[in-house]
């Protein structure tokens, strides 16, 4: 309780109190007249006081935003007249101990139990993201590139949602051992799209429905116990790629490799039931390979021009604080001229995405300071924050955003 509030009740009840105990005294009409001018006089004022200590804040509360009034000196407080109670697990910012009087905009993000599937497996986690696009960033690298049901500002509360991350499975085939990223669920899922043909005897070494995991080897063992025509893959090769607007020793994958398909026909001898001998007759290519194509960045990251007092010269300055020279200051200015050409006030009409760094939602940045919307400083220390906090570097965010197209 605040202060303010407090000291509202201590009046009211203390003057309760004197009309109870001076109840003799008030039988004159006299005497109740100005008792009775007193106490409207009294709890007038102590109710100016606590108007006068109201203040003005937007509450950003699970993606619902309004400006209300609100008492008390701290951001817990001022919630509580909002009667907004605050979880263990709950997120909020500024913290909930910080002085309300400088925060403009309050962020709360409830935490809660969400049901998905991932990556075939049905799953129940404990999340304060409201959005699918905010459950993928929790992920961090596990949902980079990854796909799901619903668009990326779905709700979570609504319909369930599957998601599938990237992963690299390896499959040991006809002599061949050929690997694959993939973001199917199954091991059945990640056959079908590499395009590898089983026959009915044919065994793998993993159950076909069996879920993909990353790192996966899955080994093939062929049916060799008669001269029918069998279907065998032919690998793919692997061509390499330089790309300027990448990082140097920034390496993805353009193009995946799809093996091919050749019919093969064998006469087989047999003695006592058991092959002793397999003997090639024919081969006929039905489906020749797609070699996959790995790009491998070399960007000269030299140092990027910057106007003197422009937003693109306090950013320089201040990735050159966090430890960031010309070559990531290189890429941290390729990577805002794409998302926003540095302007502090840019919207994106489709999303909530806001500001230099393109936060979305824009509150999100209210968490370094409560002049967000208008102060490229606020948007640029939040921006090199998130992307110290998921990439690493600015390089390694705008690499991300080079292949998948947002960061």
């Amino acid at each position: 309780m605040s202060e303010w509030l407090f000291l509202h009740r201590l009046f009211r009840y203390g003057l309760v109190l004197v009309v109870r105990y001076a109840r003799p005294w008030l039988a004159s009409r006299a005497a109740r007249w100005l008792v009775r001018g007193v106490v409207v006089a009294t709890l007038a004022g102590v109710s100016g006081l606590y108007v006068a200590n109201a203040n003005t804040l937007t509450i950003d509360y699970n993606g619902d935003v309004r400006t209300v009034g609100v008492y008390g000196d701290t951001v817990a407080d001022a919630l509580a007249s909002q009667n907004i109670e605050m979880g263990r697990d709950d997120v909020v910012q500024p913290a909930a101990s910080s002085d309300v009087g400088f925060a403009d905009t309050v962020v709360v993000r409830t935490s809660r139990e969400v049901t998905v599937e991932l990556d075939g497996q049905i799953i129940t986690l404990r999340t304060t993201a409201g959005t699918v696009g905010e459950l993928l960033a929790a992920l961090g690298p596990r949902g980079d590139g990854a796909l799901a049901t619903a668009s990326r500002n779905t709700r979570l509360d609504r319909d369930p949602v599957r998601f599938s991350t990237v992963k690299q499975v390896s499959i040991a085939v006809d002599g061949s051992v050929l690997e694959f990223h993939t973001t199917r669920s199954t091991v059945r899922g990640v056959f079908k799209e590499a395009g590898i043909s089983l026959a009915k005897r044919d065994v793998t070494s993993v159950p076909l429905d069996a879920a993909a995991v990353d790192g996966m080897v899955v080994m093939v063992s062929r049916d060799a116990s008669s001269s029918r025509t069998v279907t065998e893959v032919l690998p793919f090769k692997t061509e390499t790629v330089e790309d300027a607007s990448l990082p140097e020793g920034h390496e993805s994958i353009r193009t995946a490799g799809v093996p091919g398909e050749v019919k093969v026909t064998y006469a087989v001898k047999t003695v006592g039931g058991a092959v002793v001998e397999r003997t090639e007759v024919e081969r006929k290519v039905t489906r020749e390979p797609v070699d996959e194509v790995l790009v491998v960045g070399t960007m000269d990251v030299a140092t990027a021009p910057a106007d003197p007092g422009s937003a693109r010269a306090l950013g320089q300055a201040m990735a050159a604080e966090r430890g960031w020279g010309a070559d990531e200051f290189s890429c941290l200015d390729q990577l805002w001229e794409k998302e926003s050409g540095w302007s502090w006030n840019a919207d994106n009409p489709s999303s909530s995405a806001y500001g230099i760094a393109q936060a979305n939602p824009g509150s999100k940045m209210a968490t370094v300071g409560s002049d967000w919307l208008t102060n490229p400083a606020t948007q640029i220390e939040w921006g090199l924050g998130y992307i110290s906090g998921r990439y690493g570097t600015p390089c390694g965010a705008w690499a991300h955003s080079v292949e998948i197209g947002w960061y």
